[in-house]
């Protein structure tokens, strides 16, 4: 039985004051019975996460960073490495989401390396995938997916199951308000699963499988009630603490 995970992705949004204040709202409004069920992380921009480990302190709310750097140290002005976030107190790091890859030029190889680098540094895995709106009118989105996992399963093949999550976001659904129906979601839920395990990952029914495509309080319940959707990446619904422990509840009974 796979235990949902439910990732909040605040990228370049907040402040002091006001993370401060949504920090508040979260471990006033977070309860037992949704944080026993469902696992919960937290991603907010670097210069915030030194403070959210004293925020989250005595939750069971975990702490995640946005991206990684794809080499280990050195002279790379403005990178941050795996072992960084770990000294800080990170435990999940997002990669390869769709804005790295389409807006700052991230390839499959540069995924490929900062998986490997964060696994190195005991760091869990979000590792995003997903097709633009040209590609899926096209019929390319399982060939799109195949060639972005396949940077992956070498790797995925050999790390513990509970540290690498597979993040399915569709590029056409994120910020626009659109959403794949959960039927289509979980079609591709389950030929990412299929996929993992007909490359060598022998662990492919352990590995949990998020979906990312604005997902908000309205479509959670029904996209979280599908087999082999195993809970959300939450961007703009994060930002509100009701809406994003209304995805919490939605993951914990569904």
């Amino acid at each position: 039985m796979r235990k949902p995970l439910v990732v909040a992705n605040w990228k370049m949004n907040g402040d002091f004051a006001s993370n401060e204040a949504l920090y508040a709202a979260l471990r006033a409004g977070l309860d037992a019975s949704v944080s026993n069920a469902v696992d919960i992380a937290i991603c907010p921009p670097f210069p915030y996460l030194g403070h959210s480990t004293a925020w989250l302190t005595d939750t069971p709310i975990r702490l995640g960073a946005q991206n990684v750097a794809a080499t280990s140290n050195g002279a790379f002005t403005g990178e941050v490495s795996a072992s960084m976030l770990a000294d800080v107190g990170c435990h999940w790091v997002i990669i390869g989401h769709s804005e790295r890859r389409s807006m700052y030029g991230e390839t499959d190889a540069d995924v490929a390396a900062k998986l490997s680098l964060a696994l190195a540094s005991q760091l869990s895995v979000i590792a995003c995938v997903g097709e633009t709106l040209q590609e899926n009118e096209a019929g390319q989105t399982e060939a799109v997916l195949a060639r972005q996992l396949d940077a992956l399963v070498s790797t995925f093949a050999k790390a513990p199951a509970i540290m690498c999550v597979v993040a399915y976001e569709p590029v056409w659904a994120i910020g626009t308000g659109r959403s794949a129906t959960p039927e289509q979601a979980q079609a591709v839920h389950c030929f990412i699963r299929a996929y993992l395990a007909g490359k060598g990952v022998s662990q492919a029914d352990e590995i949990r499988i998020l979906y990312g495509g604005s997902v908000k309080p309205a479509n959670a319940l029904s996209l979280m009630s599908m087999p082999d959707i195993d809970g959300a990446l939450v961007g703009g619904a994060s930002l509100v603490a009701d809406d994003f422990l209304s995805i919490c509840r939605a993951s914990a009974v569904a």
